[in-house]
């Protein structure tokens, strides 16, 4: 299973924009990848995903049009810009890698970043 790791989490404030990254130790080019977020005291919920080839993507309705997940397969990595944050947005993300979609989970995740975003 790939390795992942996240980066480009941070503190910003309400209106601004936040880039992650997630780094893979091995070859993506087979698995659709994704993000997820997870605020205290709540589930684990979808972000975004992409397709392994990259020409599918998918987004939670509730952040659809605020973000965008790209990929580079050539420097294993994915990135999520997301735009126009709330504090509604603080949370930890997680990036994943699945076989399938990588919008209901996956065979491997990141360690996480965290977001927070000040009103």
């Amino acid at each position: 299973q790939v390795q992942l790791v996240e980066s480009g989490g941070g503190l910003v404030q309400a209106g601004g924009s936040l880039s992650l990254s997630c780094a893979a130790a091995g070859g993506i080019s087979s698995y659709a990848l994704g993000w997820f977020r997870q605020a205290p005291g709540k589930e684990r919920e979808f972000v975004a995903a992409i397709a392994w080839s990259g020409r599918n993507t998918d987004y939670a309705d509730s952040m659809k049009g605020r973000l965008s997940i790209s990929r580079d397969n050539a420097k294993n990595t994915i990135y999520l810009q997301m735009n126009s944050l709330k504090p509604e947005d603080t949370a930890v993300y997680y990036c994943n890698a699945d076989f399938e979609t990588a919008t209901e989970g996956g065979v491997s995740w990141g360690q996480g970043t965290q977001v927070t975003v000040s009103s």
